[in-house]
């Protein structure tokens, strides 16, 4: 397990991503709770109510997470070039985690926006990831 130290960053990029999206899970639900919609309803779909973005926000953090762990493991696994995989990890986590702020201070526009960038950026790092892992694996 040793060789894993070599990507230490990336690793750790998968908890914290894990783990902020565990810490909004309770907050979103409260949000919610709040307008008195049942547990697993969405709110209405109005990008000024803060309880929907949060809630957008947590839903799109949940739907890439299994992309990002996945990309991540196998450029590990395949033992892609550690620097490169740690790089794209942390900037794809830092993408990620700005994109949440920017969502759910409702910051620029709905769409074509800051978050947009910011979305490209991390699936444009997933993307590399993937490809580095596939490159590695032949």
């Amino acid at each position: 397990m040793e060789f894993l130290t070599d990507y230490s960053h990336a690793v750790t990029s998968i908890v914290i991503f894990t783990l902020v999206l565990l810490f909004m899970s309770p907050f979103t639900a409260l949000a919610k709770q709040s307008k008195g919609l049942a547990p697993g309803a969405t709110p209405e779909q109005d990008y000024a109510d803060k309880a929907y973005r949060l809630n957008r926000a947590y839903l799109n953090g949940t739907e890439t997470l299994p992309a990002y762990l996945t990309v991540i493991v196998a450029a590990i696994l395949m033992g892609a070039s550690p620097f490169w995989a740690n790089l794209l990890a942390s900037v794809a986590l830092l993408a990620r985690l700005l994109m949440l702020v920017v969502h759910i201070r409702g910051i620029g526009k709905p769409s074509a926006g800051l978050r947009s960038v910011l979305y490209v950026i991390a699936w444009a790092c997933m993307v590399v990831m993937g490809i580095m892992a596939i490159v590695a694996a032949f």
